[in-house]
């Protein structure tokens, strides 16, 4: 059996998790540490472009920090995590030199690269002449627009890698982990065909270990955080982070620490299961084709959750793309108006700000005055209070535009508000908003014979290892 756990959901999740872990559960095999969204690359890429070397989670070095005390009493769990973001190279020496500093210059630091394909897809523009609308390749998958559309404001673009060079990395020998953009699932699938020396068509262990995955990869979610009941976990301020315990056969049991507050239960288990999911028949990763279907979900024990029954094909020939380019400007200005007839007040400023802003020049693609706490932040799907029954709303207007010129003039504007707006407003100290750039999300397909990664082991006492490259990172 081999024990995983996550300790992280995403960038911005609770630093300290990873030594509570492993203080609570010293025998876990493997840690994962999830911190790329889909939007996760577009901010490093402006941390990037203020610091060339700041295009990683940063947070992840103060994390390793964090388990030098574990490290140095000996304790051998080992690390994996896409904190590498557009820069794993970097994050990974900086993690060298954290561990070189604290006498822990035997722990290996592996690096995953290849997953930045953005040369491919501007070598695919370049090469498609004087006809780029025709290039079928990187259409967008939500909208079917061709690449040239968004083609010179691209950003980044990088490929869902797989579990193959994980599981490679670790075979050879490394304690500590880091890739760039991979599948979610991956993270925990390598590790398992790493130790338990599956091929690359053991489709149902793959799918096993990809469910498992799956279940862990948003950290406290799987017990009890974000789930319907939410207000019913016991323990609900210090929710536990998830534990899987997984099989040869790649079946598992998800756990926590029975110190750590939330629940475990067939409830929370199967909601987190129906997390980001389309085709239950067909959850597509880099590593398998899951059909969720024939799944069986039962309370094995307090706290414990037995999942089973994964059933896995081939997965597709392609990869998932995730790419953003530049969209223009945004910003969102707040206030608070108390009241009788607040909401009406709150509405009729924000449209009168914008008004006034257009009627003097300033064009925006895009406007919203929202009065929040009578639903408008779910708009269509709660109904909207009556107006009259609120005597405080929080007025949100937000404006974006191709260009930064008007944005920044709403930014100075917004205040005005104070004096010239109704009486009852309050809430401006937080200063003027900021404008901030936009990035548009470009989803599309890469084939798997275009993308070849590269595994590079640090070893500071012997300099650093070689490159491996594998096509498509498959086993």
């Amino acid at each position: 059996m081999l024990k995983i756990a996550n300790a992280s959901g995403f960038w911005g999740d609770q630093p300290g998790a990873a030594a509570r872990l492993l203080a609570a559960r010293p025998d876990l095999d493997f840690l994962t540490l999830d911190y790329l969204a889909e939007v996760s690359l577009s901010i490093m890429a402006i941390l990037r472009a203020k610091d060339p070397s700041a295009a990683y989670a940063q947070d992840f070095v103060d994390v390793v920090t964090s388990l030098i005390p574990y490290f140095q009493g000996g304790g051998r769990a080992r690390l994996v995590t896409n904190a590498g973001g557009l820069d794993p190279l970097a994050c990974g020496a900086a993690v060298r030199n954290a561990l070189t500093q604290a006498g822990l210059s035997q722990l290996r630091v592996a690096m995953v690269t290849g997953d930045d394909v953005l040369p491919q897809l501007r070598q695919a523009m370049a090469g498609s002449g004087s006809q780029p609308d025709r290039l079928p390749e990187f259409a967008n998958l939500e909208t079917g627009a061709p690449l040239a559309t968004v083609a010179d404001r691209l950003v980044t673009a990088n490929a869902y890698l797989g579990a193959a060079a994980i599981a490679d990395a670790l075979r050879a020998g490394a304690d500590i982990v880091i890739t760039g953009r991979v599948a979610d699932p991956s993270l925990t699938v390598g590790p398992c065909i790493a130790h338990f020396g599956w091929t690359g068509d053991d489709y149902d262990r793959l799918a096993g270990a990809t469910i498992a995955g799956h279940l862990i990869e948003c950290g406290t979610q799987a017990c009890g955080g974000f789930s319907t009941d939410w207000l019913d976990v016991p323990a609900g301020h210090d929710v536990g982070f998830p534990i899987a315990e997984i099989n040869p056969d790649g079946d598992c049991v998800i756990t926590k620490p029975s110190s750590s507050g939330g629940a475990v239960t067939v409830r929370t288990i199967k909601e987190q299961l129906l997390y980001e999911v389309g085709d239950p028949a067909a959850y597509l990763s880099p590593d398998v084709t899951v059909n969720f279907l024939g799944l069986s979900v039962a309370q094995a024990g307090t706290d414990r959750v037995s999942v089973s029954g994964a059933c896995g094909t081939a997965p597709p020939d392609n990869y998932k793309v995730s790419a953003a380019y530049r969209d223009g400007y945004k910003a969102h200005g707040l206030l608070t108006i108390f009241g009788h007839d607040a909401v009406r007040k709150a509405r009729h400023a924000g449209e009168g700000l914008l008004r006034r802003l257009q009627e003097r020049g300033c064009m925006f693609r895009e406007t919203l005055v929202e009065c929040l706490g009578t639903g408008a932040s779910v708009r269509g799907i709660a109904s909207r209070m009556v107006d009259t029954q609120l005597v405080e709303t929080v007025l949100r207007v937000s404006v974006a535009a191709d260009t930064r010129e008007p944005v920044n003039r709403f930014t100075r504007e917004i205040a005005s508000l104070v004096t010239s707006g109704p009486q009852g407003i309050t809430g401006y100290a937080t200063g003027r908003p900021k404008v901030l750039p936009i990035f548009g999300y470009w989803p599309c397909l890469i084939p798997r014979q275009s993308v070849a990664s590269a595994i590079r082991v640090l070893e500071a006492e012997h300099g650093s290892g070689g490159d491996r490259k594998q096509q498509g990172v498959r086993t």
